[in-house]
């Protein structure tokens, strides 16, 4: 059961992959400043970190079968989902909302009627993921954090 928790992780470390390169590719570290995107630098790295790290030790785990190795990967993967829980709170309220709209004359010096309709901003780079993706990568993370959790205190 131990490599397939490790089979489990590296699979949502793949998906994770996916989802910070969509958000870079997106402009999520452009948008840190001056965009809409509702993910801080610093959550969205430090959630690969410690999943990263995480998962260095459970590979170390693998090899010694230490009780403390084991319990500290499960430290670091619990730190991870409470992170990745404070991303998807974050990226959820924006796949219920519609891109806000401005009216603006057609031209400064246009005296007439005339109006169009423009986005008033491009979308957060989180808004652009996949659901397929965003439920695939939680789903294997969870799955990945009980599997830890289980082989740690049966062990």
């Amino acid at each position: 059961m131990d490599v397939v928790a490790l089979v489990c992780w590296v699979a949502a470390a793949f998906g994770g992959f996916y989802l910070l390169a969509t958000w870079l590719q997106s402009g999520g570290m452009r948008q840190q400043h001056h965009g809409p995107t509702r993910f801080p630098a610093v959550l969205v790295f430090g959630h690969f970190t410690f999943a990263g790290a995480g998962m260095l030790v459970w590979l170390a785990y693998l090899f010694d079968q230490q009780q403390h190795t084991a319990a500290l990967a499960l430290a670091l993967i619990s730190v991870t989902a409470l992170l990745g829980a404070v991303l998807f709170a974050r990226w959820l309220p924006g796949q219920f909302s519609t891109p806000t709209l401005a009216r603006s004359a057609t031209s400064p010096g246009d005296t007439g009627n005339a109006e169009r309709i423009t986005a008033a901003e491009e979308p957060a780079a989180e808004q652009t993921f996949p659901l397929a993706s965003v439920v695939g990568h939680g789903v294997l993370a969870a799955l990945t954090l009980v599997l830890v959790l289980v082989i740690t205190l049966g062990s």
